[in-house]
């Protein structure tokens, strides 16, 4: 199944219905909901996504590699208060005991502010998240790198333009085959092939979403937004989701001038992960610069809060848990920081911050190990 999240005018994934925020799980970025009512969103892809931290978790062992994507200066992160000092994607090697990080390279790159590996683990892609250049044409990009063995060091292949704008999202399908891109910017989905030496060749299909109307929030909600697209079983699909009405949580004041702005008082989740044993779930949230914790009900399904803990900086975008769960890795964008939390096996709490490693505006973590 190929299911592309696509938010509508009026029924925005990032404020659906001008007051909502939808979420998914796991590969899935750029899904924000509101406080902690996040419980339907979450289990809908409960299954599929627990199965793939599983399967991460089991995976390989030696050196562990971890590659850290950001929005690249000199321009400023959306939610961001200053020009960003990134240069593109950071390589770290992982202390499998300890969970330190020490640094192996910086690969420069534009904006690559998502990231997603082949299924082999030989090939790292991203996203290249950038707008229309002067004229209007888009210039949003995907491009490929490839992994060396024994030192995780990226070297790269090529790149190529998505057709769309503000990139956001990339996936690789589990054959290896082809890779999906989401232009956030454009409301499209872009699909390209992928050569044998982990190569992207050239774009095979770029579908549009139609005009649909405006939303309640003209200027948040003026047409449609492509948030992500991944694989699963069955038929194509598309996904929709809106809080109740009378929901008691509310979207915060939107500001084109700063989209990712958290206003004074307000908190919106950024990132939500399963740990591999599908027991525990953990979210980031901005403004409140907080991660929460939920246990997973193992009969119902159903969320259970049982805590939080600071994320220890400034406007914690994304994380990402280390594919045993013994870690979490929270990349606080607004300060520059890396923050690492143990995680206890029986009840999913967070212990720390053990480590802070200084990395600019980092925002996605992706997992690799050596030789895999």
């Amino acid at each position: 199944m190929l299911e592309a999240f696509l938010d509508r005018a009026g029924h925005d994934m990032n404020g659906q219905s001008g007051d909502t925020d939808h979420v998914l799980i796991d590969e899935i970025r750029r899904r924000l909901l509101k406080g902690m009512g996040m419980a339907a969103g979450a289990m809908a892809l409960y299954p599929m996504l627990s199965a793939t931290g599983a399967m991460a978790a089991s995976s390989g062992s030696g050196a562990q590699y971890v590659y850290v994507g950001t929005y690249t200066g000199p321009n400023t992160a959306p939610g961001g208060v200053a020009p960003s000092r990134a240069r593109g994607i950071y390589v770290f090697r992982m202390d499998p005991v300890q969970g330190g990080l020490t640094p192996v390279q910086t690969m420069a790159a534009e904006n690559p502010s998502f990231l997603a590996l082949s299924p082999d683990r030989r090939y790292l892609y991203s996203v290249n998240e950038l707008g229309p250049d002067a004229d209007g044409n888009p210039l949003g990009r995907v491009s490929a790198y490839r992994i060396a063995p024994d030192s995780g060091e990226l070297t790269f292949i090529n790149t190529r333009l998505t057709g769309g704008t503000w990139t956001c999202h990339c996936s690789v399908h589990p054959s290896g085959r082809y890779l999906f891109a989401a232009n956030y910017g454009t409301g499209s989905f872009s699909v390209f092939p992928l050569g044998d030496n982990g190569e992207i060749l050239e774009m095979s299909d770029l579908v549009e979403s139609p005009p649909n109307g405006q939303g309640p929030d003209g200027v948040r909600q003026e047409g449609a937004h492509a948030h992500m697209m991944i694989t699963g079983r069955g038929a194509i699909t598309s996904s929709v989701s809106t809080l109740p009405v009378d929901s008691e949580f509310g979207r915060p004041m939107f500001n084109p001038d700063n989209p990712g702005e958290v206003p004074t008082g307000s908190n919106t989740t950024a990132e939500l992960r399963i740990h591999p044993q599908g027991r525990f779930l953990y979210a980031t949230n901005r403004g409140m610069n907080s991660i929460a914790v939920f246990r997973v009900d193992d009969d119902s399904g159903q969320l259970i809060n049982t805590g939080w803990v600071s994320s220890g900086g400034e406007i914690p975008r994304g994380m990402n848990l280390d594919p045993t769960g013994r870690f979490l890795y929270v990349g606080n964008q607004n300060s520059d920081t890396i923050k690492v939390f143990n995680i206890d096996p029986q009840s999913g709490a967070l212990k720390g911050p053990v480590h802070t490693i200084d990395s600019p505006v980092p925002v996605d973590f992706a997992f690799n190990a050596a030789g895999g």
